[in-house]
């Protein structure tokens, strides 16, 4: 069975997986090299590590600096595709938006807040736009305003569903009727409101599924059901090559189903997360989180009691103690850390092994 190709701009890869932006540099050097290696699409985070001790001006400085770090360790060749996602949330969003695209970054993806401007703040036709959403409302929504406003379309959108881990586009109502929100119901009806502005636009308009796929099979289904590729996360944090301490990953592998918990984030949204010592602190009142600097618009910290910042970053450092660790529904299924091209070629004969009629390569 031939895999088809994932499409994105001029931008083609052989597999139809895209790797995941995981916050704090979890999907970061020197995880983005060998995804790409293996014929996938690699995104970044911009959401910079820095000294949280720092003053607000410096701390956008600092953001800056290291997300062109970043860019330069994981991209060593020019025209090597790289992704980098962006919190929209983030008060110095548009600073480090620009700054990716001074380095040549041409695939922008963009979540967390409606991107009603973005093409403003990227008005390069050749840099691609890739909105993260949870709705064919939201799909429809995009597609209308940035036609009448802009007379452009996104290049992609990633399609994100209730089981993700991190940061949810749903409320609790939601959450509590999987079956009805489920990705491949969204998938869906995304797709009926991208088909007529494909139509009018005489080009195709990806939709990438994300969001609780784990193996072969269930990346062929979503292939099934019309989606141009996959995006996962959860799978490569189980990686030798993702950056993550070992105490995070040793909670990965250690998480049962039970563990799998959905918190309240103080950016707003609620989170998927492994339940540990930490969220019972903070439930307990015992976490006390200062941020000298506004990263985030709407923060809602004391509301939360911790800084998400903070708290992903001290996960990611492996102190689990003061540290949250963001995880999809799937998370418990992880049993062993293997290489990048392990997990791809696995990804790949689950694929091949699919019954499912999948679309053809381009």
């Amino acid at each position: 069975m031939e895999i088809p190709r994932l499409k994105i701009g001029k931008f083609v890869f052989e597999i139809p997986i895209v790797l995941g932006a995981m916050g704090v540099h979890i999907s970061s050097w020197p995880l983005p090299p060998a995804v790409f290696k293996e014929g996938c699409l690699p995104t970044i985070t911009s959401l910079a590590s820095c000294n949280l001790k720092v003053s607000h001006s410096e701390f956008i400085r600092i953001s800056r600096e290291a997300l062109e770090e970043e860019i330069k360790r994981c991209r060593p060749e020019t025209n090597q595709p790289l992704a980098v996602n962006f919190v929209g949330a983030l008060s110095n969003a548009v600073d480090l938006i620009k700054t990716a695209v001074k380095n040549d970054i041409k695939i922008i993806v963009y979540g967390a807040v409606i991107p009603k401007n973005l093409p403003d703040v990227v008005p390069d036709p050749s840099v691609n736009l890739i909105p993260i959403i949870s709705s064919s409302r939201l799909a429809g929504f995009i597609l209308k305003l940035w036609q009448k406003r802009y007379r452009r379309t996104p290049d992609a959108f990633i399609v994100e569903g209730p089981l993700a881990g991190g940061h949810l586009g749903f409320n609790q109502d939601q959450l509590d009727q999987p079956e009805k929100f489920s990705l491949e119901n969204i998938l869906r009806d995304v797709l009926k409101v991208v088909r007529p502005y494909e139509q009018k636009i005489g080009q195709k308009i990806p939709v990438i599924a994300a969001g609780g796929i784990y193996t072969g099979a269930d990346i062929a289904r979503m292939l099934s059901i019309g989606a141009a590729g996959v995006q996962l996360g959860t799978r490569f944090v189980a990686t030798h090559e993702c950056p993550a301490a070992p105490e995070f990953k040793q909670a990965y592998l250690a998480a049962k189903k039970s563990d799998i918990t959905i918190i309240h984030s103080p950016i707003g949204l609620l989170g998927r997360a492994v339940h540990n010592r930490f969220l019972e602190k903070v439930a307990a009142g015992e976490i006390h989180m200062r941020c000298p600097y506004k990263c985030i618009k709407h923060c809602y910290i004391e509301r939360a009691g911790f800084c998400i910042l903070q708290a992903l970053l001290n996960a990611k450092n492996g102190e689990l103690e003061e540290g949250l660790i963001f995880a999809g529904s799937n998370v418990h299924r992880v049993d062993r850390i293997m290489s990048v091209k392990e997990l791809i070629a696995e990804l790949v004969e689950g694929i091949k092994n699919s019954p499912l009629t999948l679309p053809v390569s381009i």
